[in-house]
């Protein structure tokens, strides 16, 4: 698969098999993860992959719109260390997570963290030490059907003005 395929073809997937995941899969995620740009090569993120049903269950009763996470396989948690550029970068590697998930045929969603009332809940529970911001929740999973794409503009392109 091209990698524009892999980009065009991704989408939110929210339901799961219960098939698990290949430890050196989801390794190979969080590798991807780390090779994310970020501002001033600082790299301040860390990744917490979860796969242990009850703390899905717990990470999925907190949040406000992330229910089905207690349905996939696992989860990757992104945090990064309070930069200037925190949420830049973090979103890259989540980003890298969403993309690499789907080379490897794995469904996956991403579940807002930074902004959310939960944050600091979802930060106690996963033992996260101070002076890290939440960014994002990725469950993973696979799945029978890939979702069909919702309409998403094309007129989004402007050169040299608006």
């Amino acid at each position: 698969m091209k990698q524009t395929d892999i980009i065009k073809q991704r989408r939110c997937v929210r339901a799961y098999s219960k098939k698990t995941i290949p430890i050196d899969i989801l390794k190979d995620i969080v590798d991807c993860a780390r090779l994310a740009p970020s501002a001033n090569n600082v790299q301040p993120w860390e990744f917490i992959v979860v796969a242990e049903k009850d703390t899905l269950k717990k990470i999925a009763d907190i949040t406000d719109y992330g229910k089905f996470i207690k349905d996939a396989a696992a989860c990757i948690i992104v945090i990064c260390k309070d930069t200037k550029y925190y949420l830049e970068d973090g979103c890259a590697a989540a980003e890298n997570i969403l993309l690499a998930a789907r080379m490897h045929n794995i469904g996956s969603c991403w579940v807002a963290g930074d902004k959310k009332s939960y944050a600091k809940e979802i930060l106690g529970l996963l033992e996260v030490p101070e002076g890290f911001k939440l960014i994002s929740i990725i469950p993973l999973g696979y799945t029978s059907k890939f979702p069909e794409p919702h309409d998403k503009r094309t007129d989004v392109a402007h050169f040299e003005k608006f």
